[in-house]
């Protein structure tokens, strides 16, 4: 549904987008990663058409958005940095405006405006004008004209921005439930909407993609992901690196609290291929030892390691391997 190829953006003699590239089929929410500056919001803004690329080209349902635009954003839902509108319109009169803009005409018009409204919650509001509204409602405002017309694509700019955490559990669940029937991109900050709604995700610095897969493939890249945690209660975190580290597969230990009540220690193996047989062997430790163990598991990796390693200027280059 959608294609980017090698998509670039130039102001003057700063690349803000370098070469992108990805693909986002139906069914498919893609998140949008990156810290501040990194290219993302530009990158959306080519893909809907809103500004030029410098060059590469982008197709939505297989329509060039430079050289067939109408049909493209036919397909397309749009809500963009700061969800702009028009202050002195009530919501409900913003709504049947942008419905009207999208070619719905008499019923069709009042049936979409109705379940957007309900869609997005904004029953309590829908008379009020748009300027009197929390920063949360006015966003959830905005959410809604980019569904209104039921788009197959949807491309949303920090969706749950100033929302309370019930606001951004319902646009979450929102956005998760369209995605089974259309192709999503969204940006966030936040790592944990990620795993909650992206069936993938891609990780852009400094204009170019430096990371895509599922959130279970860009765990693994953690440093974390297959370390086994340990945790002893009566023993000293010493004496369990002491004997953790020559078992078979240990590449390092790390104490992580030192406790007669619980000493928890991390044990990492050398890869992540060797880390049930690494939690095995601790296991078997741990009987001979009669140790009494409150907790022995393997660790899944953490996205804000992973995020970190690949965006900060001082281990970027380290993550990119």
């Amino acid at each position: 549904m959608i294609k980017v190829q090698n998509l670039t953006k130039a102001f003057g003699t700063k690349l803000a987008v370098n070469g992108v590239s990805f693909s986002v089929e139906r069914g498919e929410v893609l998140g949008f990663l990156g810290p501040n500056g990194a290219g993302k919001s530009t990158s959306m803004r080519m893909i809907t058409g809103f500004i030029p690329p410098t060059s590469g080209s982008v197709t939505v349902g297989g329509h060039d958005i430079v050289e067939n635009p109408i049909p493209a954003k036919r397909l397309m839902g749009y809500l963009p940095e700061n969800a702009p509108s028009y202050q002195d319109m009530t919501v409900q009169g913003f709504l049947a405006f942008t419905a009207e803009l999208r070619g719905l005409e008499g019923d069709a018009r009042k049936r979409a405006v109705n379940r957007v409204v309900e869609m997005c919650f904004l029953e309590g509001v829908l008379h009020q004008s748009i300027e009197t509204l929390s920063k949360g409602y006015r966003h959830r405002t905005c959410f809604a004209q980019s569904i209104i017309h039921d788009p197959d694509v949807l491309i949303l700019d920090e969706p749950t921005d100033g929302l309370d955490p019930n606001q951004k559990y319902e646009i979450r669940t929102l956005i998760r439930r369209m995605g089974e029937k259309k192709a999503i991109i969204f940006s966030t900050h936040i790592l944990e909407e990620v795993e909650s709604v992206c069936s993938r995700a891609i990780i852009i610095d400094r204009g170019q993609v430096v990371a895509n897969g599922t959130p279970a493939e860009l765990k693994l890249r953690s440093d974390l992901a297959g370390a086994i945690t340990l945790k002893v209660v009566g023993v000293s975190a010493q004496e369990i690196k002491d004997k953790a580290a020559p078992i078979h597969g240990v590449r390092k230990t790390l104490v992580i609290k030192d406790d007669p009540a619980g000493s928890t220690v991390r044990i990492y193996p050398n890869s992540k291929a060797e880390s049930p047989a690494l939690a095995q062997a601790l296991g078997q430790l741990a009987q001979r030892e009669k140790w009494a163990v409150q907790e022995l598991h393997m660790e899944e990796g953490r996205l804000d390691e992973v995020f970190r390693t690949i965006t900060l200027p001082e281990t970027g280059q380290e993550g990119r391997k």
